[in-house]
């Protein structure tokens, strides 16, 4: 599936679903949000459950950007989510 890109806190930022399963898996799935590149990358994630449509690449081509900015604005650092091996 292609990234979606938003621009948040000065920065561009690729959104992908995170392709962990959890025993939420039908009711929610991990959003990753990825900016920069190398040492310099940053990696933040957070967990949306969709309404109406259930397949997660649908979810999020359908979401809004201003959604898309919410569930950034709720989104942790990547070392404290298992989506991520809870690298820095």
């Amino acid at each position: 599936m292609p990234a979606r890109i938003i621009t948040a806190d000065g920065r561009s930022w690729s959104v992908y679903p995170s392709g962990l399963v959890t025993q939420s898996d039908h009711d929610e799935f991990g959003l990753l949000f990825m900016t920069g590149a190398g040492s310099e990358q940053e990696i933040r994630v957070t967990r949306y459950s969709p309404q109406g449509t259930r397949s997660r690449e649908q979810a999020l081509a359908e979401m809004p950007d201003e959604k898309l900015l919410e569930l950034f604005n709720y989104s942790q650092p990547s070392f404290t989510s298992p989506e991520t091996d809870y690298r820095r």
